[in-house]
């Protein structure tokens, strides 16, 4: 019997879904350690408190930014 690959299957929906999910999660992972940073060397001296608010919107900012290097990347320029 002959084994079929994935691409000979015709249905391509479940890899199209699992691979902008990895993006996605990669971007989210990415964000949160880039805003741990950021938070990190917000609070290093002084009294500054990085507040929730704040994390959220640096959180959001590099995902965006991450969404620009994706599409950039996936796009084809």
């Amino acid at each position: 019997m002959k084994t079929l690959t994935i691409l000979e299957a015709g249905n391509l929906a479940g890899v199209v879904i699992m691979i902008i999910g990895m993006i996605i999660l990669g971007a989210l992972f990415v964000s949160l350690i880039v805003t741990l940073v950021a938070k990190i060397i917000y609070e290093w001296k002084g009294d500054r408190k990085f507040s929730k608010k704040q994390f959220i919107q640096t959180m959001l900012i590099c995902l965006l930014i991450c969404g620009l290097i994706s599409g950039y990347i996936c796009g084809g320029a």
